[in-house]
Parts: C-alpha cells; sequence; structure tokens
C-alpha cells in the first residue's frame, strides 16, 4: 500500500484526420482516394469541435498530418505501405499532407481548436522518415556500404534503386529487410550533430505553428542525450507538452529527466488489463503495475486504444465494447496522469474486413483509405449528433461521456491522492480478487471508493474493507479511534452488475457514479 500526489486534468482525443472525417460509405478494395474517400482539416469544423469538446476532450492530438509516403506524394509503390501510406514514413517535416489540405487549412484548425478551449498535440518522428524525404544530408543517415537496398516488394518496374542501402527504421542496418520490418522508412543517425539541429528546428517549426504539444513517435529510439539537449533549448522559446511513446520501464526515469512530461503506459497497465479482459489473469495484478512504477505513476498515459492497438470491440480483441468498460473506467480512474481516446472508440468501431495493405487484423488501417463505419453514424454527414446509432451505440457514448466528464469534475480524480484497496480486500472474504478491483481517490474535500467487476457474465455482491490507515489518511478517522483488533474499521457493501464500475462518494454514500445515464 502508497499514497500518491499528482495532478492532471488532460482527456486526449486521438483525431486521425484522414479517417475522422471521411464521410464515403462503400469502399473497395485497395481503392483510391477517389473511390475510398479521405477526410481533410476542414471535416474538423466547428460542429466537430463543438461535439468533441462535449465529449469531455482537453487535448486533441491531431494524428497523421505530416507529408509522408503516398500515392499521392508520388512515392514509388515499392517503399510505400498501402495507397494512403504510413503517417509514419515522413517525406516533408515540414509540410503537411496534401491529401488533408494545406498548411493554411491546419493553421485555421488549430486556431479552431483553441478557440474551442482545446490544445492541440501532433506527431513528432524522430527515428526514422521515409526513404524518398527532402531536407536531409548524407551524414543523417546510416548505410549498409557497398550493398544495394533490396524491397520486400516490387511491385511496379522500374523497380526502387537505393545504393548504398540505408539502414531500416527499426534498426535494421542490411539491405533487405523484411515485409513487417518498416522497410518504407530509414533511420535517422544521431551521431550527426546535423541531425540534431535538424530535429530541433523541426520542433520550434511546429510550434511557431502554435502546436501546444507533441506525440514523440519512438522516442527511446533516440538517444536520450539528444533529448536532454532538444527539451531544454526548446523550452527557452516555447513550453509544449512533451509525450514520448516508450516502451522499456527501464529507460523510464531517464526520459523524464531529459524533459518530457508524460510517457506511454502501454507495457504496465494496458497489457495488465489486456491479459484480465482476454487470458484470465486476476484482478488484483493491477497493483503490481503502480509498485513497479513508485512516484512515476502520475506521469503516465493511460489508453485502451490508439491507432497501433486493436479495436476493443473487435473479435480479435474484447469483441464486445461494453465488455471492456471496466478497463477503461480504471485507466481512466486511478490516477491524475492524462487518458486518451482513440477516434471511433467511443461508437464502438469493430475495424471489420480488410482494407488493402492492411489485413483483418482489428486495427482500422493507417495505410489506406478507409472509413470507420461506426464513427460516421456519430459525425451523420457532419451534424455529429449521433442520429444514427442505435440504442446500445448510445448507451456507449454516454458512457464515455460520462467517463470523461467525471474524470475533470472530481477534485479526487483530477488532482487526489491514490490508495489500492487489495492487500486488505483478500480473496477469503466477502470480495473477490480474481474479477474485482477495489481502491480510494481522495482529497481534502472529496473521498471516493472505485470499485470494478470485470467478470463478463456474473454480477458481484462485495463487501469492501477500508483499513484505519486510509481512513485517517482521507481524515474519516483519528489514530485514537485504531481498534488494533480489527484493521478495518469500514466496510461497503457494493453491488456491482457484470462488466460494471462504480464509484461511492464515501461521505454521503451515494454512487456518484456508474457510467450509464
Amino acid at each position: 500500500m502508497t499514497e500518491f500526489f499528482y495532478f492532471c486534468d488532460m482527456n486526449i482525443y486521438q483525431l486521425f484526420v484522414r479517417l475522422f472525417g471521411n464521410k464515403q460509405t462503400e469502399l473497395r478494395f485497395y481503392g483510391s482516394k477517389a473511390e475510398n474517400g479521405c477526410g481533410i482539416f476542414n471535416d474538423i469544423d466547428d460542429r466537430a469541435l463543438n461535439a468533441i469538446k462535449d465529449l469531455g476532450i482537453t487535448h486533441i492530438w491531431l494524428t497523421g498530418i505530416l507529408e509522408h509516403a503516398s500515392e499521392s506524394t508520388g512515392t514509388h509503390p515499392d517503399i510505400t505501405k498501402g495507397r494512403a501510406g504510413s503517417p509514419y514514413a515522413v517525406t516533408d517535416y515540414r509540410a503537411v499532407d496534401p491529401d488533408l489540405g494545406t498548411m493554411a487549412d491546419f493553421e485555421q484548425l488549430v486556431m479552431r481548436i483553441h478557440s474551442h478551449g482545446m490544445k492541440v498535440i501532433i506527431d513528432f518522428i524522430p527515428n526514422h522518415l521515409a526513404r524518398q524525404n527532402k531536407g536531409f544530408d548524407a551524414c543523417n543517415f546510416y548505410y549498409c556500404e557497398g550493398q544495394a537496398f533490396v524491397s520486400p516488394r516490387k511491385t511496379v518496374e522500374p523497380f526502387y534503386e537505393e545504393f548504398p542501402a540505408k539502414a531500416t527504421g527499426n534498426n535494421v542496418f542490411a539491405p533487405n529487410p523484411r515485409l513487417n520490418d518498416w522497410y518504407d522508412t530509414v533511420k535517422l543517425n544521431y551521431d550527426c550533430h546535423d541531425t540534431w539541429e535538424k530535429m530541433l528546428s523541426i520542433l520550434k517549426f511546429w510550434c511557431a505553428k502554435q502546436v501546444d504539444g507533441f506525440r514523440v513517435d519512438m522516442a527511446e529510439m533516440v538517444p536520450v542525450a539528444f533529448w536532454q539537449w532538444a527539451i531544454a533549448e526548446l523550452r527557452k522559446d516555447y513550453q509544449p507538452l512533451m509525450i514520448a511513446e516508450i516502451y522499456q520501464p527501464a529507460l523510464y526515469e531517464l526520459f523524464l529527466e531529459a524533459g518530457f512530461d508524460y510517457l506511454y503506459d502501454k507495457v504496465g497497465l494496458y497489457n495488465t488489463l489486456e491479459n484480465i479482459l482476454c487470458h484470465g489473469h486476476e484482478a488484483k495484478e493491477i497493483t503490481q503495475v503502480w509498485k513497479d512504477l513508485h512516484d512515476l505513476d502520475l506521469h503516465m498515459l493511460r489508453f485502451m486504444e490508439n491507432h497501433d492497438e486493436k479495436r476493443l470491440a473487435s473479435p480479435h480483441f474484447v469483441g464486445d465494447a461494453f465488455a471492456a468498460l471496466p478497463a477503461v473506467a480504471l485507466s481512466a480512474l486511478i490516477n491524475t496522469g492524462p487518458f486518451m481516446v482513440y477516434n471511433g472508440q467511443e461508437s464502438g468501431e469493430e475495424a471489420n474486413g480488410e482494407m488493402g495493405y492492411s489485413g483483418d487484423d482489428g486495427r482500422t488501417s493507417i495505410f489506406d483509405y478507409c472509413h470507420m463505419p461506426q464513427h460516421q453514424k456519430w459525425m451523420n454527414s457532419g451534424l455529429f449528433d449521433g442520429v444514427s446509432f442505435d440504442d446500445a451505440q448510445k448507451k456507449l457514448f454516454g458512457y464515455y461521456r460520462n467517463l470523461l466528464h467525471f474524470r475533470t469534475e472530481h477534485s479526487a480524480v483530477s488532482e487526489g491522492k491514490f490508495y489500492d484497496l487489495m492487500w486488505c480486500n483478500p480473496w477469503y472474504s466477502n470480495f473477490d480478487p480474481q474479477f474485482v478491483y477495489a481502491f480510494l481517490r481522495y482529497t481534502e474535500k472529496e473521498r471516493l471508493l472505485v470499485v470494478v467487476n470485470f467478470n463478463r457474465s456474473e454480477a458481484r455482491d462485495v463487501e469492501v474493507k477500508i483499513p484505519h490507515d486510509a481512513l485517517a489518511l482521507m481524515g474519516r478517522s483519528k489514530a485514537n479511534e485504531f481498534d488494533m483488533n480489527d484493521f478495518a474499521s469500514e466496510v461497503h457493501p457494493v453491488h456491482l452488475e457484470a462488466s460494471e464500475t462504480k464509484v461511492v462518494d464515501l461521505d454521503s454514500g451515494e454512487v456518484v457514479f456508474h457510467g450509464i445515464s
């Protein structure tokens, strides 16, 4: 058991621009932009932003905005993933992708988002860029001397030629990357100081466009020394939010010391919740997540969907958007760090079928011109009124809206402390640590008990014990009131339906959140 203090009220909405505004409903396999449609900056108009703000969002991560390898940018098909291309194979760091609009369109979108009281995050991709790229010199890359590049896809003659071959983005220092490598990208060389200067100038370029922060792609693949220097230099003139995509816990402290504000919590909480939802692991395993993080918990960005992960409603993952809600609610309520929703998650997007380059893998394709059919029911041709939702979708959307507002409107969640109750609620009591997880969130003014049932098919009646030291920390008892023969002086009976989360106000005894209006 332990307690932490931290503060945050950020709800991030990852908005993949190409997907978000696409209204085309009939798609062709491997279809072109003209055939399958494409969202643009101007689709994110005042009505869209009103709806996003009403959902409870504070920050919008505009994904896929940089010019990247694609059919539209004329990149050779041998080094392009799909016709729309990977947004992480950047061809020009100082340009927006032509599929989405002009730089003027982007600047106006930033102004609109700010006018609605929200902030703008974009991707910064420092480790790799497209094989065909602009603005970089020979010293900025690693090479396979004396060897020609061999693409795993030879699609159109004449085949793409590169000599000597550059190292591939995911650290493949060989001329012949495989199909599952990042063969469409080349790795940047940070032994060359010119690379440092170029990347800092790119960050400053986008800060000057009034961007508020960066989600840094694969930050751990770039030397920590660069981040120490670059973030310090950047913050002499600007104060951007810096979020690192990182999967090595051993590096967490180094990257925070280098100046990052938040880090991905993929290998900790996300993976633990995936194991509970899909592989029969016990809910009590969540305790180990915050124990492993020690005092870094406040710096973790929590999510249950993003463009890299499977959709919750997909049969490749949970297969039921409602059965996934315990994990969503716990991620949102367990600490004060930012919580993120991926566009379409709130509408129950399932990502069914193949679109082209992307297979049927439970993910909405980021490589193909495609759409999000469940999201389109909310969008409703740009009205964003959700009139096409069925009853289940209305319930799901309402849950996300209630959850996002709850975490920013309740001080115990947005700025409060955390206390794990699992140690004093063992399996032999009227509790069920196989499926139930319980914790406290509290400030001097508000004390909340959060109880989560991960069981998909069965309700649970549990008695949650709160120990003396937790009561004292919350100001509900004093040390001289402790009964040393009974470690728990409060026991709260809670009824939980299958896949339900309840939040109880300990002062009033009322259930203040269970998600469904």
